[in-house]
């Protein structure tokens, strides 16, 4: 992913949309979505930018070029208002003067340039044995860090905020705090969750114009009549689902594998498999639809097909 598309899709988690709506939208899955967001347990990364001192790469582009034309270090760095002992290690870096290139050695220097402050709980043992005591025990970030500036009121390095214990807890990158104790939060979220993304008013995660199973028919109900069939689907690991069909007389159960779990994917396997069927069972043919997950279920009709 670009990073227009990474910050985009911080943009978007920020204000609460699902992974599956994000994905959508820029012809991804949905779970390469998670995956950018989980890298760095839901905590959006700080912005980057380039110190006022360092190459750019129109810089590079440059000495490039003038390598190319046989000028000398000195030569391109009189151009570029630069000492000739910068630019000469930086071409020493990059491959030399036959191998040097503008874009690879930029992108080289953008990544080596990034420098991790180690975090407190990371740094002090000490403390990070004491935190992870008090978690353990199901104390939450904001007790326990209540909890240290009163034990200890007149030692600041045995003192962290309940903001440092999240995020040690969910960017497991810092090394600090086990993901294991995640199980003793609350929610037991291993990432954290935007404030906007609360179901209240919206449609997502909802069966649209859903009809409740307590209006089932009574012929359905009581299974006396052929032909009313359940459909239900099962969701694995890997992203894969199965939509099920069982007729609920003879108790006849049908398997289709999907290729995904939203309504296109799921409504033309029914259909392809409902031609599989017996011309006897296909004309008289009613779904109970419960689709989205197991313990959806919903029992309005569908018309033959």
């Amino acid at each position: 992913m670009t990073e227009a598309q990474r910050s985009e899709v911080w943009q978007r988690y920020g204000r609460g949309e699902s992974f599956g709506q994000i994905g959508r939208d820029l012809g991804r899955d949905s779970s390469s979505m998670r995956d950018v967001v989980a890298a760095t347990g839901g905590i959006s990364p700080a912005s980057r930018k380039r110190s006022r001192l360092a190459l750019t790469l129109r810089d590079r582009e440059e000495i490039s070029r003038g390598l190319g034309s046989g000028d000398s270090v000195r030569v391109i760095a009189g151009r570029l208002g630069r000492a000739p002992s910068s630019v000469s290690r930086e071409v020493r870096r990059n491959g030399g003067l036959r191998r040097y290139r503008a874009l690879a050695a930029d992108e080289r220097a953008w990544k080596a340039a990034v420098r991790p402050k180690v975090c407190k709980l990371a740094a002090s043992p000490r403390l990070r044995e004491v935190v992870t005591g008090k978690l353990a025990e199901d104390w939450s970030p904001e007790q326990v860090s209540g909890w240290l500036k009163l034990a200890y009121a007149h030692d600041e390095g045995m003192q962290v905020s309940h903001e440092a214990i999240y995020q040690s807890l969910f960017v497991q990158a810092r090394g600090a705090l086990k993901r294991e104790l995640t199980q003793h939060l609350r929610t037991r979220r291993t990432i954290r969750r935007s404030r906007h993304a609360s179901l209240r008013g919206k449609k997502r995660g909802q069966i649209q114009d859903a009809v409740s199973i307590r209006e089932r028919p009574a012929e359905a109900e009581d299974r006396a009549v052929p032909g009313h069939w359940e459909g239900d689907l099962v969701s694995g690991s890997k992203n894969s689902h199965v939509a099920t069909l069982v007729e609920r007389s003879t108790r006849f159960v049908m398997l289709l594998k999907l290729d995904g779990k939203d309504a296109p994917s799921v409504a033309l396997a029914m259909a392809e498999g409902i031609q599989r069927l017996p011309e006897e069972l296909r004309k008289t043919l009613t779904v109970d639809r419960g689709l989205g997950e197991t313990r959806r279920t919903s029992a309005s009709r569908l018309p033959p097909t």
